[in-house]
């Protein structure tokens, strides 16, 4: 793979530390601000609607701007926004910080990986997306442990003030290695939002929506249940968030190599695993060394999807890629907000938390269908009726 991923995995290991992190210290932040775990939980949908909303709006700011900039723009503002979140005296001003550093998640991960599709022939373009997305899977590995270690240690005002330090490092990378030869440029914004008129498109990001949502009806949560279900002490969750990571690592590689041989099929192998392993969850989450095997196997399933999930919207939008990759890149965080709402929303009408398990399985087999209606629409003869129809 060639050198400049590397500066956009760091650019994804900084932006993953930052929204992923506060799942691993929610309860210091509850304390610290005076709210509720369910309260504290909505910095999570908040962070994930600012880039749904904020990745549009970026987009259009961004469409005439050439790619190595705009990446460099938005790293820019990725560390402003953690500075924010470290100095934030309250809930409100924290809430308001942690969308403004949602802005440049969105655009960033859109725009990044079309560049690393560009980087690469077309036969490996998911395998380069997913290695872009490896430092997503790193931050869990490395940053989310290491920030919720910072966090408890030493506050967890500490913990934003290292992550805007990644990012400081991860903007310097990029100006350093993304060349620019390699920089075509948009397609203009009129010929991307053109491309919004293909059903196809909006099927694949309804696909994220799902696909990957249910993910964060546990994860938003997983602090607590490993606690109040699993008996872990806090310092031992760090290490299951180790485990968690290491297998969202494993699942983002294994993903792209399955996208790159059979992109629809993979995904609804992938979707159908990502549902079993959370209804085991369901029952596992009360032992301890059942739970800790558990998470490391939806770690695998949950980050499978993330590759081929991108590919799909960039191939479906392969004339002009940029808008729709990033509005993809909201898709997935529009579907994190609407896990950890539903989340939420669970827990708040008393029920238990191993039932979360088993609404984020329900939410991956409907992924599953409409994955299987898709992968039906591209059917050459049902692809012709469409066609005839829509004429």
């Amino acid at each position: 793979m060639p050198i400049p991923l590397l500066a956009l995995a760091m650019s994804a290991f900084a932006i993953g530390t930052t929204e992923f992190v506060i799942m691993g210290i929610l309860p210091d932040v509850a304390r610290d601000l005076g709210v509720t775990i369910p309260s504290a939980g909505l910095l999570v949908s908040g962070y994930a609607l600012g880039v749904t909303v904020g990745a549009p709006l970026l987009a259009v700011v961004t469409s005439k701007l050439p790619r190595k900039f705009a990446l460099q723009m938005l790293m820019v503002i990725f560390v402003i926004g953690n500075v924010l979140c470290a100095l934030s005296p309250n809930y409100t001003v924290l809430m308001v910080a942690r969308v403004v550093t949602s802005f440049a998640h969105g655009s960033f991960f859109g725009i990044g990986a079309v560049v690393a599709a560009s980087l690469v022939p077309q036969e490996k373009r998911a395998s380069a997306i997913a290695m872009m997305f490896t430092g997503l899977t790193l931050a869990n590995v490395l940053g989310v442990p290491f920030g919720t270690f910072i966090g408890q240690e030493f506050g967890w005002r500490m913990t934003f003030w290292v992550v805007a330090a990644i990012g400081v490092l991860s903007l310097a990378s990029v100006a350093a290695l993304v060349p620019n030869h390699h920089d075509a440029g948009p397609a203009g914004l009129g010929h991307e939002v053109r491309v919004l008129k293909e059903p196809q498109v909006w099927l694949a990001l309804a696909m994220t929506v799902l696909g990957f949502g249910g993910v964060f009806i546990v994860f938003t949560y997983v602090t607590p249940i490993l606690e109040q279900l699993g008996g872990f002490s806090p310092r031992s969750v760090t290490l299951i968030l180790v485990l968690f990571g290491a297998g969202l690592t494993i699942g983002n590689t294994l993903g792209g190599k399955l996208a790159d041989r059979a992109l629809m099929p993979s995904l609804m192998g992938i979707l159908a695993a990502l549902a079993v392993v959370m209804v085991i969850f369901a029952k596992t989450s009360h032992s301890p060394v059942l739970s800790a095997v558990t998470v490391f196997l939806w770690g695998i399933a949950a980050f499978a999807t993330v590759p081929p999930l991108q590919m799909r919207v960039v191939e479906k939008a392969k004339h002009a890629p940029n808008l729709a990759s990033t509005l993809n890149i909201g898709a997935f965080n529009f579907g994190n907000a609407a896990g950890a709402w539903l989340g939420g929303l669970v827990l708040t009408h008393g029920h238990g938390l191993d039932t979360l398990p088993l609404v984020a399985a329900a939410v991956a087999v409907a992924a599953l269908v409409l994955t299987w209606v898709a992968a039906r629409l591209d059917a050459p003869a049902v692809k012709r009726v469409v066609e005839r129809v829509s004429s």
